[in-house]
């Protein structure tokens, strides 16, 4: 794996920014709910747990300069070897999409009636992803059809539940529960979370798929289009278009990725042009005909009026 635009530093990494990235942008939609419970921000200072092979290594992620991201490992546990460092840059390039131009999604942005007023505020946003493929799947089950707080109150209690832990400096560092800790689950488990009973199924079924290697983000990937890879996961009983449109969206970084069918799209779209009622789809259509190949990011820059 060759990762470009950054220093090893051993116990410090030191990743190039992109002209079109702006630290607090991102730090303000990290921050955005109290209720996350897989990082934390102190001082501007992102801290994580992140999983690398069998190790588990707590990351500080700051940027003193405009240009450059500090990655530092606090903790008793440092990488044991470059090839570990190596992964960490990625996990942070990818977490941060680092390594997409952005500027073509402005220079269209700007001209679009939408979407020009969301470059200007939020300038220097990324898609902020979510790199473990299970990880991103459980979370669009979770959403489906409850509001946002009570996602993430689901979210923090199966990571509590069912996921594992560090403790550094008193403060407790949770990693998201692998397939194989929800794989043998029975649905009780689950429900005994205040989960619906086909949503603890959904989540079940689906580690099941990555346990037994039917499920991988390498063959989602791997396929022909975007259209294929939603049709794979839409085959999976939990995941519909809206799921499969988030999981492109957030894990998978497929550019053109569209959640159409998203509440709170609507509500953004009806809230910025000023209008009574939520928009139809054939008039998001027509307002995003510019979009092409850019949905992921008109959708990301939309929902953050709302959130």
């Amino acid at each position: 794996m060759v990762i470009q635009s950054w220093e090893d530093n051993g116990n410090e990494l030191k990743l190039y920014l992109p002209k079109e990235f702006k630290f607090a942008e991102n730090i303000n939609y990290l921050s955005r709910n109290s209720k996350e419970c897989l990082f934390h921000i102190d001082n501007n200072r992102i801290y994580k747990a992140i999983p690398i092979g069998e190790e588990t290594l707590i990351i500080e992620v700051s940027s003193i300069e405009e240009n450059d991201l500090i990655i530092r490992f606090v903790g008793e546990k440092k990488p044991t070897s470059k090839a570990i460092r190596v992964e960490v840059a990625h996990y942070v390039k990818e977490w941060f999409d680092l390594d997409r131009d952005l500027q073509p999604f402005y220079n269209m942005a700007k001209e679009d009636l939408l979407l020009g007023p969301a470059i200007d505020s939020f300038y220097g946003l990324r898609i902020i992803g979510i790199p473990d493929l299970f990880e991103a799947l459980c979370w669009g089950i979770l959403g489906q059809q409850i509001n946002l707080s009570f996602a993430y109150t689901l979210k923090r209690r199966l990571v509590e539940k069912f996921g594992r832990s560090v403790v550094h400096e008193g403060f407790t560092y949770w990693v998201f529960p692998s397939p194989k800790d929800i794989a043998s689950l029975s649905v009780e488990e689950l429900e005994s979370l205040r989960m619906t009973k086909k949503k603890s199924e959904y989540l079940i079924e689906v580690a099941q798929l990555m346990v037994q290697g039917k499920l991988t983000k390498d063959l989602l990937l791997n396929v022909d289009s975007h259209k294929q890879a939603e049709k794979t996961l839409v085959k999976i009983r939990g995941i519909g278009p809206w799921t499969a449109n988030y999981v492109l969206m957030r894990c998978l970084r497929y550019p053109c990725a569209f959640p159409i069918d998203d509440v709170g799209l609507h509500n953004a779209i009806k809230h910025r042009l000023g209008k009574e009622m939520k928009p139809t789809k054939d008039e998001i259509m027509k307002l995003a005909v510019n979009w092409t190949n850019w949905e992921s990011y008109a959708t990301f820059y939309l929902w953050r009026y709302l959130y």
